[in-house]
C-alpha cells in the first residue's frame, strides 16, 4: 500500500512538474506575439504587412491547423447553445484583439504594448464578473482601478516626453480596446470549454472564422515588397500565438494546476520586453520596466482578492492571446 502511495504521489510530483514547464512554454509562445507582431506589421515609418492582413492572415493560418486537429480527433460539431459564445470569443479573440493590437504597435514599442496589456488578466476577472456573474470583493475593484491609474499615468507620461501634449496617446486607447476584447471573448470561451474542451473550443474558433479571415487575406494581401521577416512573423503568431501556444498552456493548466500554474502569467509582460530587445532592436528601458513592475503587482494582489465564482458557471482562467 505504501509502495503505491508513494507512486501516485511521484506521479503526481512529475505531472505537476511537467504542467509548470508547459505553462512556461504557453507563456513565453504569448509574450513573443508583442514583438513579432510589430515585426510583422512594421512601423508607420517603415510599414511592412497590414494589420488588417495580419489579423485575417493569422487566423486563417490557426483556422487550416483547427481543422485537420478537429478532423483527426473526429471532434462533434458544437451544439446551438455553444455557437453564440464561441462567435463572440471569435469577434474578441481572432478579431478584435489582433486587429487592434496590430494597429497600436505601427505606433508604439512592443515594450511599450506589454505595459498596457499586462492589465488582462485584471481585465478578464472583471468581464468574468459582468458576464457571468461572478462577485469580486471590494479589494479587487481596488487593485483594479489601481493597475488602470498606473497605465493611464504610464500612458500620459510618455505622450508628454515624446511631445505629445498631456493625455492619452490614441495608440494606448486602441492597447485598452484590444485588452477590453480579448477579455470578454476568454470569458466566453470559457463558458463553453467543460463542454468542449479548452482544444476544441480555440480550434472551433478559428474554423467558424475561416469564411471571414480567408476572403479578408486575400482581399488585404500585400501588393508592396515585404521583408521575410514580417512574413516569418505572421506564420508565428498564425501558428504559436493563435493556435498551438494554447495546447502546451491548457495542458501545463490541467497537469499543474491552475491556481499555480496561473501565477506564470505574472512573467509574461517582461518576457515581452526583454524579446523585444533582440527581435526588434528596442532598449531596456527603467521607466517602462518600472510601470510594467507595478501593474504586474497589482495584477498579482488584485487575482489574490478575487473571490470564488458564486453561480454555478465555472470560473474562467485567463487565457493569453
Amino acid at each position: 500500500m505504501t509502495t503505491g502511495v508513494s507512486l501516485a504521489a511521484a506521479q503526481d510530483q512529475r505531472d505537476q512538474t511537467l504542467g509548470l514547464w508547459l505553462g512556461l512554454v504557453g507563456v513565453v509562445v504569448f509574450a513573443l506575439t508583442l514583438p513579432m507582431t510589430r515585426l510583422a506589421t512594421g512601423t508607420a515609418e517603415a510599414p511592412q504587412l497590414s494589420p488588417w492582413f495580419v489579423t485575417w492572415g493569422r487566423a486563417a493560418l490557426a483556422g487550416a491547423l483547427s481543422v485537420v486537429y478537429l478532423l483527426a480527433t473526429r471532434s462533434p460539431l458544437p451544439a446551438a447553445q455553444h455557437r453564440k459564445p464561441l462567435a463572440l470569443s471569435l469577434l474578441g479573440n481572432a478579431i478584435g484583439y489582433p486587429l487592434l493590437l496590430g494597429w497600436a504597435l505601427r505606433y508604439v514599442t512592443a515594450s511599450h504594448a506589454a505595459v498596457i496589456t499586462a492589465l488582462l488578466p485584471l481585465a478578464t476577472a472583471a468581464a468574468a464578473a459582468w458576464l457571468l456573474h461572478q462577485r469580486a470583493r471590494l479589494g479587487f475593484w481596488l487593485f483594479a482601478g489601481l493597475g488602470s491609474a498606473l497605465v493611464a499615468a504610464y500612458s500620459v507620461l510618455r505622450a508628454l516626453q515624446q511631445g505629445h501634449g498631456f493625455g492619452l496617446a490614441w495608440a494606448d486607447l486602441l492597447l485598452v480596446g484590444a485588452v477590453l476584447a480579448a477579455s470578454v471573448g476568454y470569458v466566453a470561451g470559457a463558458k463553453v470549454t467543460p463542454a468542449l474542451g479548452a482544444e476544441r473550443v480555440i480550434s472551433w474558433v478559428c474554423v467558424m472564422a475561416l469564411p471571414i479571415t480567408v476572403p479578408g487575406a486575400l482581399l488585404t494581401w500585400p501588393e508592396q515588397a515585404v521583408n521575410t521577416s514580417a512574413w516569418l512573423a505572421l506564420v508565428y503568431v498564425g501558428v504559436f500565438s493563435m493556435w498551438a501556444g494554447f495546447f502546451a498552456w491548457f495542458r501545463g493548466l490541467a497537469l499543474g494546476g491552475a491556481l499555480r500554474v496561473s501565477q506564470l502569467q505574472l512573467l509574461q509582460p517582461f518576457v515581452s520586453i526583454v524579446a523585444a530587445v533582440p527581435l526588434l532592436g528596442e532598449s531596456l528601458d527603467l521607466t517602462t520596466l518600472g510601470f510594467a513592475l507595478a501593474v504586474v503587482a497589482t495584477v498579482f494582489m488584485g487575482r489574490r482578492m478575487a473571490a470564488p465564482a458564486t453561480s454555478s458557471t465555472p470560473k474562467p482562467h485567463k487565457e493569453a492571446p
